[in-house]
């Protein structure tokens, strides 16, 4: 079994930084990929970054390229995103999620399918 657990959500004013943490455990040997997802009330799950351990970044929305940054701790099971100059329309829920394989990502779709497990979601909320 696998379980993700997000950390570092909170409330901040327009232009302000957070960096969100998820620590993934238990069966963790075959997982290769991580990334976050957003999800707002009324709407569908969005992709906001991903990576593919040791082959780097495979996806960044627009929406937030050149303000956040996905990286992977020294542990592989620990991954992050720093978000920067953060606006009110980045206020979400944002889960963890890690699959053994999500290449799919690289060619600039990367559906909420590519991933196999999800956290329980952190709360971002950006002030204006």
């Amino acid at each position: 079994q696998v379980q993700l657990v997000e950390s570092g959500g909170g409330s901040v004013q327009t232009l302000g930084s957070l960096k969100l943490s998820c620590t993934i455990s238990g069966n963790t040997y075959a997982l290769n990929c991580m990334g976050w997802f957003r999800q707002t009330p009324g709407k569908g799950r969005e992709a906001v970054a991903a990576l593919y351990s040791g082959s780097g970044i495979l996806y960044y929305a627009d929406s937030v390229k050149g303000r956040f940054v996905i990286s992977q701790g020294n542990a592989k099971n620990t991954v992050y995103l720093q978000m920067n100059n953060l606006k009110p329309e980045d206020t979400a829920m944002y889960y963890c999620a890690a699959s053994a394989d999500c290449t799919y990502c690289g060619t600039g779709y990367c559906p909420e399918e590519s991933f196999d497990y999800l956290g329980q979601g952190t709360q971002v909320t950006v002030s204006s």
